[in-house]
């Protein structure tokens, strides 16, 4: 009894506690912005629960080199054993993240290489970007004690590449095309084994567990949260520059309306997303977001208080599209995500255009706006600019040297004189309206003459 009693109780605790843990990190498709906080978030949560490793599942043919960056300083920092497990293929970005890892086991027919950073023409990025990413693979394959020289051959076709120190040993590289001037090092299964870039050919994940002696473990496989696939949704340039014209709009809706309503909490909302997503995938820095902020409070100020438009809306506008641009970049991007990012802000530029035209000339007019917004003629007036205060008497709340406030038919009104002083508390008439800013003189002169 006792014998079957002890059977029983070794294949329960087998059981509850099976043989080992693993964390399964699929890293598939494009290595976008988004992705980087996905892996952070696992390996922190192995940090602390301690499994027993980590498998980066991957198939990718690449994407954003600072994306691909902050997941292999990630991985490089994690107290757990890390193992890539490439699965058809590590192509570009996705060759880092591999390489990253302490293990390295592909499946057969598998490819791992070709880094260098293109455009989507398929040209060359600019010696800066090449640069980096060489010195970048190459520290990295240091790390892991892997062929540096065969790492930067990844990079950098003008390098030649003749040999590698293979554990202490020189290795023609003869046979791999990659290794003289012109061409990228791509590698394959057998070649990657062979030259110390592989640890094991394996098909399956199984297969690799069984490497591992992992067969019976527990295999946990992770999947970005919803709120990492909005991020990684919300980050794409497109939809960034979308999200600041509709930011824009807001704020102008606000601007030519009275009160704080709809038109304020969606431009907030639409702000508060972009800025916030910005920041959470490393987009955006102190800096790019204090060059917005200077062109959003000159825009604001010729919007308020300097009348027509001239050097501070220009300036104001101009700041924010570059502030705007820099966000959607990285630290190191490249001649493809330039591009993308440039036409993600053209789109977001036009959208924010025509959906002005179309806020200014058709809904505010529209029977819907008119019938749900609390805004009465003399507002509407004041707030889209109309002839209808020319004519009408005011007093005047502040000094206007020569701009200033009057409150005129009971609102207050930013006014501009015709170059004269007026003293706070002037009764004054209008003269002429240009959008929010009416064009004053003293009553007194408008008698005289």
């Amino acid at each position: 009894m006792r014998a079957i009693f002890l059977i029983w109780s070794l294949l329960a605790v087998s059981v509850v506690y099976p043989a080992g843990e693993v964390y399964r990190v699929p890293i598939q498709g494009t290595i976008d912005l988004g992705l980087p906080p996905f892996v952070e978030r696992v390996v922190k949560q192995a940090d602390q629960e301690r499994p027993d490793a980590i498998i980066l599942d991957i198939d990718t043919f690449g994407g954003r080199i600072d994306g691909a960056t902050r997941i292999k300083d990630a991985i490089m920092g994690s107290q757990v054993p890390t193992v890539a497990f490439v699965n058809r293929r590590a192509i570009s970005a996705g060759a880092l993240i591999a390489l990253s890892c302490e293990k390295i086991y592909m499946s057969k027919g598998a490819t791992i290489g070709a880094v260098t950073a293109v455009d989507m023409e398929g040209k060359k990025a600019s010696e800066k970007v090449i640069s980096y990413m060489r010195e970048e693979m190459s520290a990295t394959a240091e790390a892991r004690g892997r062929p540096t020289r065969i790492a930067e051959g990844m990079v950098d076709e003008e390098m030649e590449v003749p040999y590698a120190i293979i554990h202490g040993d020189t290795v023609q590289l003869d046979e791999i095309e990659g290794s003289k001037a012109g061409k990228l090092i791509t590698l394959t299964t057998e070649k990657a084994m062979r030259l110390d870039f592989a640890d094991g050919e394996y098909d399956t994940f199984e297969e690799v567990l069984t490497a591992l002696n992992l067969r019976e473990a527990r295999v946990t496989t992770f999947s970005p949260s919803w709120s990492e696939h909005i991020v990684r949704f919300l980050t794409d340039p497109i939809v960034s520059s979308l999200l600041m014209s509709i930011g824009f709009l807001g704020l102008l809706f606000e601007l030519r309306t009275p009160g704080f309503g709809v038109g304020g909490i969606i431009g907030t909302i639409a702000l508060l997303l972009f800025f916030g997503t910005s920041f959470i995938a490393q987009l955006a820095e102190f800096t790019e977001v204090l060059i917005f902020l200077a062109g959003l409070t000159l825009l604001i100020l010729e919007i308020v208080a300097i009348p027509g438009f001239g050097l501070a809306g220009i300036a104001g506008i101009g700041l924010m599209i570059w502030g705007m641009y820099k966000m959607l970049l990285g630290n190191y991007p490249t001649p493809a995500e330039m591009e993308r990012a440039f036409i993600g802000l053209n789109i977001g530029i036009l959208g924010g255009i025509i959906g002005t035209i179309v806020l200014l000339r058709v809904f505010i007019t529209s029977k819907f706006f008119q019938r749900n917004v609390p805004i009465t003629a003399e507002e509407y007036s004041v707030s889209m600019g109309t002839e209808n205060l020319v004519g009408q008497v005011g007093e005047t709340l502040t000094k206007c040297m020569p701009t200033g406030k009057a409150e005129i038919a009971g609102h207050q009104v930013n006014v501009i004189t015709r170059g004269e002083h007026i003293p706070k508390g002037s009764p004054v008439e209008v003269i002429k309206v240009e959008g929010n800013t009416a064009f004053v003189r003293l009553i007194s002169q408008a008698y005289k003459e």
